[in-house]
Protein backbone atom coordinates (compact mmCIF):
# COMPACT_ATOMS: atom_id res chain seq x y z
CA UNK A 1 0.00 0.00 0.00
CA UNK A 2 1.44 3.47 -0.85
CA UNK A 3 2.23 5.45 2.00
CA UNK A 4 0.68 9.19 1.68
CA UNK A 5 0.30 12.56 4.61
CA UNK A 6 -2.55 14.25 4.99
CA UNK A 7 -0.01 16.89 5.76
CA UNK A 8 0.75 16.78 1.83
CA UNK A 9 -1.55 18.59 -0.06
CA UNK A 10 -0.40 18.99 -2.92
CA UNK A 11 0.07 15.69 -3.54
CA UNK A 12 -2.11 15.05 -7.15
CA UNK A 13 -3.58 11.47 -6.76
CA UNK A 14 -7.15 11.91 -7.21
CA UNK A 15 -7.99 9.84 -4.29
CA UNK A 16 -5.55 12.12 -2.09
CA UNK A 17 -7.85 15.47 -2.99
CA UNK A 18 -11.07 13.05 -1.93
CA UNK A 19 -10.11 11.84 1.85
CA UNK A 20 -8.06 15.39 2.24
CA UNK A 21 -11.22 16.52 1.46
CA UNK A 22 -13.51 14.08 4.10
CA UNK A 23 -11.12 14.48 6.79
CA UNK A 24 -11.93 18.09 6.95
CA UNK A 25 -15.62 17.36 6.82
CA UNK A 26 -15.39 14.62 9.99
CA UNK A 27 -12.62 16.43 12.15
CA UNK A 28 -15.04 17.35 14.62
CA UNK A 29 -16.51 14.58 16.75
CA UNK A 30 -20.53 13.92 16.74
CA UNK A 31 -21.97 11.67 19.60
CA UNK A 32 -22.65 8.77 16.96
CA UNK A 33 -19.48 8.63 14.79
CA UNK A 34 -16.09 9.77 14.15
CA UNK A 35 -13.37 9.14 11.71
CA UNK A 36 -9.87 10.76 11.03
CA UNK A 37 -6.76 9.07 8.86
CA UNK A 38 -3.34 7.83 10.66
CA UNK A 39 -0.72 10.40 10.57
CA UNK A 40 1.37 9.01 8.30
CA UNK A 41 -0.66 7.21 5.85
CA UNK A 42 -4.06 8.23 4.48
CA UNK A 43 -5.30 5.50 3.36
CA UNK A 44 -6.33 4.15 6.86
CA UNK A 45 -8.78 5.13 8.99
CA UNK A 46 -9.96 5.14 12.66
CA UNK A 47 -13.29 5.49 13.44
CA UNK A 48 -15.72 4.91 16.48
CA UNK A 49 -19.29 4.83 16.06
CA UNK A 50 -22.44 4.92 18.91
CA UNK A 51 -24.63 1.57 18.75
CA UNK A 52 -28.10 2.52 18.10
CA UNK A 53 -30.36 3.13 20.85
CA UNK A 54 -33.20 0.86 21.39
CA UNK A 55 -31.40 -2.22 20.29
CA UNK A 56 -29.10 -4.59 22.10
CA UNK A 57 -26.09 -2.36 21.39
CA UNK A 58 -27.14 0.55 22.88
CA UNK A 59 -24.60 2.41 25.11
CA UNK A 60 -21.94 0.91 23.66
CA UNK A 61 -19.29 2.49 21.91
CA UNK A 62 -17.29 0.31 19.24
CA UNK A 63 -14.11 1.24 17.28
CA UNK A 64 -12.83 0.02 14.38
CA UNK A 65 -10.42 0.64 11.23
CA UNK A 66 -11.41 1.50 7.27
CA UNK A 67 -8.96 0.37 4.73
CA UNK A 68 -8.93 2.16 1.46
CA UNK A 69 -8.10 1.46 -1.70
CA UNK A 70 -5.73 3.57 -4.00
CA UNK A 71 -9.26 3.81 -6.83
CA UNK A 72 -11.34 5.05 -3.77
CA UNK A 73 -13.79 6.39 -4.14
CA UNK A 74 -14.67 4.39 -7.37
CA UNK A 75 -13.77 1.13 -5.09
CA UNK A 76 -15.43 0.24 -1.67
CA UNK A 77 -13.13 0.41 1.37
CA UNK A 78 -12.46 -2.36 3.67
CA UNK A 79 -13.80 -2.35 7.03
CA UNK A 80 -12.56 -3.84 10.61
CA UNK A 81 -13.95 -3.75 13.32
CA UNK A 82 -11.57 -3.98 16.64
CA UNK A 83 -13.90 -3.74 20.04
CA UNK A 84 -16.00 -6.97 20.61
CA UNK A 85 -19.65 -6.59 20.08
CA UNK A 86 -21.29 -9.51 19.13
CA UNK A 87 -22.26 -8.74 15.80
CA UNK A 88 -19.34 -8.30 13.81
CA UNK A 89 -16.12 -10.50 14.23
CA UNK A 90 -13.25 -8.51 15.57
CA UNK A 91 -9.87 -7.56 13.20
CA UNK A 92 -11.57 -9.56 10.47
CA UNK A 93 -12.59 -7.50 7.06
CA UNK A 94 -16.66 -7.37 7.59
CA UNK A 95 -19.35 -8.19 4.61
CA UNK A 96 -21.22 -5.24 4.11
CA UNK A 97 -23.20 -4.06 0.89
CA UNK A 98 -20.56 -0.53 1.97
CA UNK A 99 -17.64 -2.87 2.35
CA UNK A 100 -14.63 -4.41 -0.23
CA UNK A 101 -16.86 -7.88 -0.43
CA UNK A 102 -19.39 -6.15 -2.84
CA UNK A 103 -18.01 -3.79 -5.33
CA UNK A 104 -20.78 -4.35 -7.17
CA UNK A 105 -23.61 -1.98 -5.21
CA UNK A 106 -20.73 0.18 -4.23
CA UNK A 107 -21.70 4.04 -4.98
CA UNK A 108 -18.92 6.33 -5.78
CA UNK A 109 -21.17 8.91 -4.06
CA UNK A 110 -21.06 7.48 -1.17
CA UNK A 111 -18.44 8.38 1.85
CA UNK A 112 -16.79 7.32 4.84
CA UNK A 113 -19.61 9.33 6.79
CA UNK A 114 -22.06 7.53 4.67
CA UNK A 115 -19.71 3.66 5.53
CA UNK A 116 -19.84 4.68 9.46
CA UNK A 117 -23.59 5.58 9.03
CA UNK A 118 -24.65 2.32 7.57
CA UNK A 119 -22.57 0.06 9.93
CA UNK A 120 -25.21 1.67 12.76
CA UNK A 121 -27.72 1.12 11.08
CA UNK A 122 -26.54 -2.82 10.54
CA UNK A 123 -25.56 -3.38 13.68
CA UNK A 124 -29.35 -5.02 14.88
CA UNK A 125 -29.72 -6.72 11.97
CA UNK A 126 -29.26 -10.48 11.34
CA UNK A 127 -25.99 -11.61 9.88
CA UNK A 128 -27.32 -14.21 7.90
CA UNK A 129 -24.19 -15.97 7.80
CA UNK A 130 -22.41 -13.32 5.74
CA UNK A 131 -18.54 -13.27 5.91
CA UNK A 132 -17.36 -11.60 9.59
CA UNK A 133 -20.90 -11.83 11.10
CA UNK A 134 -21.32 -13.46 14.60
CA UNK A 135 -25.04 -14.54 16.22
CA UNK A 136 -24.50 -13.91 19.76
CA UNK A 137 -27.52 -13.73 22.43
CA UNK A 138 -29.01 -10.51 23.44
CA UNK A 139 -27.65 -10.88 26.94
CA UNK A 140 -24.25 -10.94 25.34
CA UNK A 141 -24.63 -8.40 23.21
CA UNK A 142 -25.65 -5.96 25.85
CA UNK A 143 -22.57 -7.38 28.10
CA UNK A 144 -20.36 -6.30 25.48
CA UNK A 145 -21.66 -2.90 25.17
CA UNK A 146 -21.27 -2.15 28.82
CA UNK A 147 -17.72 -3.63 28.47
CA UNK A 148 -16.45 -1.46 25.20
CA UNK A 149 -16.76 1.64 27.49
CA UNK A 150 -13.05 0.85 28.50
CA UNK A 151 -11.56 -0.43 25.05
CA UNK A 152 -8.73 1.30 24.23
CA UNK A 153 -6.82 1.93 20.89
CA UNK A 154 -2.86 1.62 20.77
CA UNK A 155 -2.97 4.88 18.54
CA UNK A 156 -6.17 6.57 19.59
CA UNK A 157 -6.42 5.68 23.06
CA UNK A 158 -9.77 5.51 25.27
CA UNK A 159 -12.43 5.47 22.53
CA UNK A 160 -15.27 6.75 24.43
CA UNK A 161 -13.76 10.02 25.30
CA UNK A 162 -13.84 10.31 21.17
CA UNK A 163 -17.54 10.62 20.84
CA UNK A 164 -19.84 13.36 22.24
CA UNK A 165 -21.99 12.65 24.96
CA UNK A 166 -25.34 12.01 23.82
CA UNK A 167 -27.92 13.76 24.17
CA UNK A 168 -31.40 12.86 26.11
CA UNK A 169 -33.80 14.18 23.56
CA UNK A 170 -33.84 10.78 21.92
CA UNK A 171 -32.58 9.35 18.77
CA UNK A 172 -30.50 12.08 16.59
CA UNK A 173 -31.03 12.64 13.05
CA UNK A 174 -28.14 10.65 12.52
CA UNK A 175 -29.37 7.52 14.15
CA UNK A 176 -33.02 7.73 11.84
CA UNK A 177 -30.34 8.74 8.67
CA UNK A 178 -28.62 5.22 9.76
CA UNK A 179 -31.71 2.92 9.77
CA UNK A 180 -33.00 4.68 6.36
CA UNK A 181 -30.07 4.16 4.95
CA UNK A 182 -29.68 0.56 5.98
CA UNK A 183 -33.12 -0.12 4.69
CA UNK A 184 -32.40 1.35 1.44
CA UNK A 185 -29.58 -1.04 0.90
CA UNK A 186 -30.62 -4.22 2.06
CA UNK A 187 -33.42 -3.12 -0.64
CA UNK A 188 -30.95 -2.20 -3.16
CA UNK A 189 -28.72 -5.80 -2.52
CA UNK A 190 -31.94 -8.24 -2.51
CA UNK A 191 -32.67 -6.28 -6.24
CA UNK A 192 -29.12 -7.30 -7.96
CA UNK A 193 -29.81 -10.56 -6.02
CA UNK A 194 -32.70 -11.33 -7.74
CA UNK A 195 -31.97 -9.83 -11.48
CA UNK A 196 -29.14 -12.27 -11.58
CA UNK A 197 -29.68 -14.79 -13.87
CA UNK A 198 -30.49 -18.41 -12.30
CA UNK A 199 -29.43 -21.85 -13.84
CA UNK A 200 -31.82 -25.07 -12.81
CA UNK A 201 -29.64 -28.12 -13.18
CA UNK A 202 -30.30 -31.88 -12.24
CA UNK A 203 -27.49 -33.04 -10.65
CA UNK A 204 -26.36 -36.71 -11.59
CA UNK A 205 -26.84 -37.58 -7.89
CA UNK A 206 -30.19 -36.96 -8.15
CA UNK A 207 -32.24 -40.07 -9.24
CA UNK A 208 -35.20 -39.40 -11.26
CA UNK A 209 -38.02 -41.53 -11.14
CA UNK A 210 -39.80 -42.89 -13.85
CA UNK A 211 -42.65 -44.91 -14.89
CA UNK A 212 -43.32 -46.68 -18.22
CA UNK A 213 -46.23 -48.87 -19.43
CA UNK A 214 -45.61 -51.87 -21.24
CA UNK A 215 -47.52 -53.18 -24.24
CA UNK A 216 -49.23 -55.87 -21.63
CA UNK A 217 -50.16 -53.08 -19.65
CA UNK A 218 -48.06 -53.28 -16.74
CA UNK A 219 -46.07 -50.40 -14.91
CA UNK A 220 -42.54 -50.49 -14.68
CA UNK A 221 -40.99 -47.95 -12.71
CA UNK A 222 -36.86 -47.13 -12.58
CA UNK A 223 -34.86 -44.88 -10.67
CA UNK A 224 -32.00 -42.43 -11.73
CA UNK A 225 -32.32 -44.99 -15.36
CA UNK A 226 -33.32 -43.73 -18.41
CA UNK A 227 -35.92 -46.48 -19.23
CA UNK A 228 -35.32 -48.45 -22.97
CA UNK A 229 -38.09 -47.54 -25.31
CA UNK A 230 -39.93 -50.22 -27.61
CA UNK A 231 -38.40 -50.01 -30.97
CA UNK A 232 -41.91 -48.98 -32.70
CA UNK A 233 -43.14 -45.37 -32.60
CA UNK A 234 -46.40 -44.88 -31.34
CA UNK A 235 -47.74 -41.54 -32.82
CA UNK A 236 -49.49 -39.21 -30.40
CA UNK A 237 -53.04 -39.01 -31.37
CA UNK A 238 -55.98 -36.24 -31.10
CA UNK A 239 -57.61 -37.80 -28.54
CA UNK A 240 -54.41 -38.07 -26.08
CA UNK A 241 -53.49 -34.38 -26.88
CA UNK A 242 -57.16 -33.09 -25.35
CA UNK A 243 -56.55 -35.61 -22.81
CA UNK A 244 -53.47 -33.57 -21.50
CA UNK A 245 -54.41 -29.76 -21.51
CA UNK A 246 -53.13 -27.72 -19.26
CA UNK A 247 -56.09 -28.41 -16.09
CA UNK A 248 -56.21 -31.58 -16.70
CA UNK A 249 -52.44 -32.80 -16.19
CA UNK A 250 -51.35 -35.20 -13.89
CA UNK A 251 -49.26 -33.85 -10.83
CA UNK A 252 -45.85 -33.44 -10.53
CA UNK A 253 -45.39 -35.78 -7.24
CA UNK A 254 -46.80 -38.58 -9.33
CA UNK A 255 -44.32 -39.61 -11.70
CA UNK A 256 -46.27 -40.84 -14.94
CA UNK A 257 -44.47 -40.29 -18.03
CA UNK A 258 -45.48 -42.84 -21.08
CA UNK A 259 -42.77 -43.83 -23.49
CA UNK A 260 -43.34 -42.38 -26.50
CA UNK A 261 -41.96 -41.61 -29.68
CA UNK A 262 -43.23 -38.89 -31.76
CA UNK A 263 -42.86 -39.08 -35.39
CA UNK A 264 -41.92 -36.07 -37.12
CA UNK A 265 -43.90 -35.55 -40.15
CA UNK A 266 -42.27 -33.27 -42.87
CA UNK A 267 -43.78 -29.55 -42.91
CA UNK A 268 -46.00 -29.68 -46.49
CA UNK A 269 -44.19 -28.63 -49.62
CA UNK A 270 -45.58 -26.41 -52.03
CA UNK A 271 -44.77 -27.10 -55.49
CA UNK A 272 -45.18 -24.30 -58.35
CA UNK A 273 -46.10 -25.27 -61.66
CA UNK A 274 -44.76 -23.58 -64.56
CA UNK A 275 -47.51 -22.57 -67.29
CA UNK A 276 -47.17 -25.14 -69.96
CA UNK A 277 -45.56 -23.83 -73.47
CA UNK A 278 -47.86 -24.33 -76.57
CA UNK A 279 -46.28 -27.60 -78.57
CA UNK A 280 -45.51 -27.39 -81.79
CA UNK A 281 -47.65 -30.48 -83.85
CA UNK A 282 -47.67 -31.87 -87.12
CA UNK A 283 -50.40 -29.83 -88.45
CA UNK A 284 -49.36 -26.41 -86.64
CA UNK A 285 -46.27 -26.96 -89.09
CA UNK A 286 -48.00 -27.61 -92.24
CA UNK A 287 -50.43 -24.65 -91.58
CA UNK A 288 -47.51 -22.43 -91.16
CA UNK A 289 -45.90 -23.33 -94.17
CA UNK A 290 -48.95 -23.06 -96.66
CA UNK A 291 -49.44 -19.54 -95.07
CA UNK A 292 -45.89 -18.85 -96.31
CA UNK A 293 -46.28 -21.07 -100.22
CA UNK A 294 -48.95 -18.99 -100.71
CA UNK A 295 -47.63 -15.23 -99.93
CA UNK A 296 -44.04 -16.25 -101.97
CA UNK A 297 -46.58 -17.32 -105.23
CA UNK A 298 -48.58 -14.17 -104.78
CA UNK A 299 -45.74 -12.12 -104.72
CA UNK A 300 -44.14 -13.84 -107.98
CA UNK A 301 -47.40 -13.17 -109.81
CA UNK A 302 -47.38 -9.62 -108.78
CA UNK A 303 -43.60 -9.29 -109.78
CA UNK A 304 -44.34 -10.99 -112.65
CA UNK A 305 -47.10 -8.69 -113.65
CA UNK A 306 -45.23 -5.79 -112.92
CA UNK A 307 -42.41 -6.62 -115.39
CA UNK A 308 -44.53 -7.62 -117.98
CA UNK A 309 -46.13 -4.49 -118.04
CA UNK A 310 -43.00 -2.28 -117.77
CA UNK A 311 -41.68 -4.53 -121.04
CA UNK A 312 -44.78 -3.53 -122.63
CA UNK A 313 -44.70 0.37 -122.16
CA UNK A 314 -41.02 0.30 -123.60
CA UNK A 315 -42.12 -1.85 -127.00
CA UNK A 316 -44.78 0.67 -127.38
CA UNK A 317 -41.97 3.96 -127.04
Amino acid sequence: MEQYNQRSPGNSHPAVKRLMKEAQELREATEDYFAQPLDDNLFEWHFTVRGPPDSDFDGGVYHGRIILPSEYPMKPPNIIITTPNGRFETNKKICLSISGHHPESWQPSWSLRTAMLALIGFMPTEGQGAIGSLECSAEERKKLARRSATYSCPQCGNTRQLLKEPSSAGPSAANREAKELAAQMIFTSETIKSQEPGIDMVTPTQPVATQTTTSNGEKNSTGGATPELPPRSVEVSSELRQRMQPDQRPSPTIATAVPMVLTSQPPPQTTVTAEPRPAFTIHGVLGLIDVRMVLNVFMIIFAAGFLTLCIRRVCFL
